[in-house]
């Protein structure tokens, strides 16, 4: 089936006065050799401050995951009477799960995604949820975990050369951010190209630099299983129209939260616009963009949007107002409006700063596995263990569970506001 998306349509958006670029020439090296240069020039950008025991807290006291069967080939429209209870029973029931009294503000109306999720990065408390579980194809939003698996790996200012095997065996339709044989990226345009435009080709010539597709997806597969994301099986690292490939918005959640653990994940993943290959990109999250139905959402700080054909639109977003951190990921909504996923999301947003602190939770977000192992912290966030994908999101998963236990080590989400 053919794919098609938000990711790549016309920039027809509403312009935000603010240029992000600034990054060092492009120069050629050898076919098939790799070379270091000079880090980019500093974007330009305003910051957003949150301490990461704010965001980041991860509970070590999380509920043991249930057994789940793996994916069907392709999701019905009715979900599922039973489904995974990871991070609490409520979760693994159909329909909106939330626990309203009188005095707490009501859901949002209109809301037509056939999943979403409202949490609280803070403490991982999930405030509301519809479907939590449901597995439905994750379109471009399963670049998070892909993010979340590679970023640690290559340092940003390696180049490389793109090699025609590099682009090879990339869907039909496929979203690109223009790469072009034989011309030199560094791997921070790469990233700037699957964050901004959810670049295929940027996402193929990596997991070529991580020793090819295969590899890759077995990375990624493992590393949603440390997150305890159950409901994911990937068949592709960029999220297109696959049978099998599946995922659900409680575990698009714990991606976007464990990927804000990483400096360059926050920086990508915010950016308003960037200079690829002498031309601006823009990025095609509407709320942190703008387009002419979608203002620029009050505290957007990222994260990731999809839309496929068998997807729908797809979106997970993080967002801070008064010292409150949200994470929202919306699913597949049945109204086929303009930018859709984002005026729901937007809604419950809103909904979950007006009712953060004030409703019980229905559920949480998990800890990782190797969280609830091991108390010992890491040096510091993205450190690395051993050379195998393992050791990598074992020492991901130990800085959360770190942070988790001490809640230590503050940071930044950056947020390119617009002028």
């Amino acid at each position: 089936m053919r794919n098609w998306g938000a990711d790549g349509e016309p920039e027809a958006s509403r312009r935000v006065g603010l240029r992000v670029g600034g990054q060092a020439g492009i120069s050629r090296c050898a076919p098939g050799k790799v070379a270091t240069v000079p880090a980019p020039k500093k974007l330009t950008r305003r910051s957003l401050p949150v301490t990461s025991a704010a965001l980041l807290s991860l509970s070590v006291t999380a509920p043991t995951a249930l057994a789940v069967p793996r994916p069907s080939a392709s999701p019905t429209v009715t979900p599922p009477a039973h489904m995974s209870t990871v991070g609490g029973e409520r979760l693994g029931r159909p329909g909106i799960q939330v626990n309203l009294a009188p005095g707490l503000p009501a859901l949002p109306k209109n809301l037509t995604a056939r999943s979403w999720v409202v949490a609280d990065a803070q403490s991982g408390k999930v405030l509301a949820a519809h479907n939590a579980h449901w597995r439905l194809p994750p379109a471009s939003t399963l670049k998070m975990l892909f993010a979340d698996t590679l970023l640690p790996r290559f340092p940003k200012d390696i180049r490389h050369k793109v090699e025609p095997s590099d682009l090879a065996g990339m869907g039909a339709g496929s979203s690109v951010v223009g790469m072009k044989q034989g011309h030199t990226y560094t791997v921070r345009d790469l990233w700037l190209g699957v964050f901004l435009r959810s670049g295929n080709d940027a996402v193929h010539t990596l997991a070529h630099l991580n020793g090819g597709l295969q590899r890759t997806v077995k990375d990624i597969q493992a590393h949603a299983d440390e997150l305890q994301a159950l409901d994911t099986h990937v068949v592709t690292p960029d999220g297109y129209d696959e049978p099998g490939q599946l995922s659900s918005a409680y575990d698009l959640t714990l991606f976007a939260r464990s990927g804000l653990h990483k400096e360059d994940f926050r920086d990508y993943c915010s950016t308003v616009s960037a200079t690829f290959d002498s031309r601006e990109i823009r990025n095609t999250n509407r709320l942190l963009s703008g387009d002419t139905d979608v203002p620029v959402y009050q505290g957007i700080a990222g994260v990731k949007n999809g839309e496929t054909t068998n997807a729908g639109a797809t979106f997970t977003g993080a967002a801070q107002r008064s010292g409150k951190v949200l994470l929202v990921t919306v699913m597949h909504p049945a109204k086929r409006e303009h930018n859709q996923v984002y005026k729901e999301t937007a809604k419950l947003l809103d909904w979950g700063f007006r009712a953060d602190g004030k409703v019980t939770p229905v559920g949480e977000l998990v800890a990782p596995q190797s969280a609830l192992r091991s108390g010992t912290p890491s040096s510091e966030p993205g450190a690395t263990a051993g050379s195998g994908s393992a050791g990598l999101s074992t020492a991901a998963a130990m800085v959360g569970g770190a942070l988790a236990v001490f809640g230590l080590a503050a940071y930044l989400i950056r947020r390119r506001w617009p002028q």
